[in-house]
């Protein structure tokens, strides 16, 4: 089973995959340059080298690469906003579900995009119980992802508005799950707080501030990472 993992924000910076061979797909949504190592894909949502926002991303392209590319099943990095005061920055989430009303990607142009989306029961539960397994800091289990369309933060007025139906919000999660969902790849999200959503405490939010609470995360991400995927890459 290959297993192929999305990083984003996260990792944006990380030198974790440094030495990985560079694997080009061509795609009939165009070429993506995957990262591979020991048997791991790993693909970088935006973009190795140039770096595209997330509303530039090219997410048909990125998702049919990984399928060409044989991956069977697939574990997303998501760099998040709490919207939550008990979510605080440092926080690894596993969401069970996703609000994004205005996404409707889809491979098809038939009855086949009439399918029930959501992150795959199995896999998520596979992840959950091999982490359960080891002595890494217990995740939130369960909780609810809204995708916004980005690249700007969201105001303080918005995020109100979805405080009552989510616990996180991010930009590019439900995009991926939709579409691995069209493919037939089972797709999890491992969701990593990087900032209370804006307005959600009076320190206002900052670009820099996020940055740096991004680099903080790092180490632990990465521990878990190597930690989860010496048994999920099995």
């Amino acid at each position: 089973m290959t297993t192929a993992l999305i990083g984003g924000t996260s990792l944006l910076e990380s030198r974790r995959f440094q030495d990985a061979a560079p694997r080009r797909i061509q795609t009939p949504y165009g070429a993506v340059t995957l990262l591979e190592q020991n048997g791991l894909l790993f693909l970088q949502r935006h973009g190795l080298g140039t770096y595209l926002p997330p509303h530039m991303i090219n997410h048909k392209a990125n998702l049919s690469a990984l399928h060409l590319a044989g991956a069977k099943r697939i574990l997303a990095i998501s760099s998040v906003g709490s919207l939550r005061l008990d979510l605080a920055p440092g926080t690894f989430v596993v969401p069970d579900d996703f609000l994004a009303p205005h996404v409707n990607l889809s491979y098809f142009e038939d009855a086949r995009g009439h399918q029930t989306p959501g992150f795959h029961r199995e896999w998520r539960q596979r992840i959950l119980g091999v982490w359960r397994q080891t002595d890494l800091p217990a995740p939130r289990d369960q909780g609810t992802y809204w995708q916004t369309q980005g690249p700007r933060f969201e105001t303080p007025a918005e995020i109100r508005m979805y405080q009552p139906y989510a616990h996180v919000v991010g930009m590019t999660v439900a995009s991926e799950c939709i579409l691995a969902a069209d493919l037939g790849v089972p797709y999890a999200a491992l969701c990593v707080v990087d900032n209370y959503a804006n307005g959600l405490i009076e320190t206002p939010l900052t670009f820099a501030a996020f940055k740096e609470q991004v680099k903080a995360n790092e180490a632990q991400l990465l521990l878990t990472l190597e930690t989860l995927l010496l048994t999920l890459s099995l």
